[in-house]
């Protein structure tokens, strides 16, 4: 399930959980009035482990070339 934000004139900005594959909302739950989906610029990208670039990438120390 993923969590979308919505605006509506009367309510304000809402957020809504729904699957991916349902289309977007029209109406606002609470007062029926139309609804704009937002997008966000702030996505929080989480990259875990012990590194991506720099320990991926090197040479291990006990390799005889």
């Amino acid at each position: 399930m993923a969590k979308y934000d919505y605006q509506c004139e009367k309510c304000g900005v809402f957020e809504v959980e729904h699957p991916m594959t349902a289309d977007p909302l029209k109406d606002c739950p609470t007062c029926s009035k139309p609804v704009q989906r937002v997008f966000n610029k702030n996505v929080g990208v989480v990259f875990n482990g012990s590194g991506f670039y720099l320990t991926d990438s090197r040479k291990s120390s006990d390799s005889s070339e």
